[in-house]
Formats: C-alpha cells, sequence, structure tokens
C-alpha cells in the first residue's frame, strides 16, 4: 500500500524532506503524497518515516493502494534504477 496525507495536516513541513523518494510534495492546499513513488519506505527504513515524525498522525495507509512487501521492494529498486540513470 501507498500512504496518504488527511486533509488533517497541519503543513509543518516535517515530512517531506523526510522522504527518501520524494513521493511528498505540496498539494493545493496541504502535502499529498506520490502513490507511484511511496514505497512506504521499504529498502530505505524499517517504517515509514513519514508517519514515525508526523506530529498530527494524518498518514494512513491509502486503501486504493494496495501492494505488497514484495511489490513494494520492486517499486523501490524500479526508482532506485531511475535515480542511477538520471
Amino acid at each position: 500500500m501507498a500512504l496518504l496525507i488527511t486533509d488533517e495536516c497541519i503543513n509543518c513541513d516535517v515530512c517531506e524532506p523526510a522522504c527518501p523518494n520524494d513521493a511528498i510534495s505540496m498539494g493545493a492546499d496541504f502535502y499529498r503524497i506520490d502513490p507511484h513513488r511511496c514505497t512506504e519506505c521499504v529498502g530505505h527504513f524499517d517504517e515509514p518515516q513519514c508517519v514515525t515524525l508526523c506530529p498530527v498522525e494524518c498518514i494512513p495507509f491509502d486503501p486504493a493502494w494496495r501492494e505488497s512487501r514484495e511489490q513494494l521492494q520492486a517499486k523501490y529498486e524500479r526508482l532506485q534504477e531511475q535515480k542511477r540513470a538520471a
């Protein structure tokens, strides 16, 4: 699964720099997570850094993006390959 940021976000700016996949960016009103880039920090950390750091606990799993650990690992590897190629 990818994660998502709810409208309870207070725009504290903690999550964006903590994301190792650059999946978090400012949306129209609050931060958003690109599900195509979110690996829940698989490949980088044991747990999602945005969830760990969020002071208002507004980052649940996105039920629209169900992915297994293996799929998240494959996404991580694909993103790393793209980064090396750039």
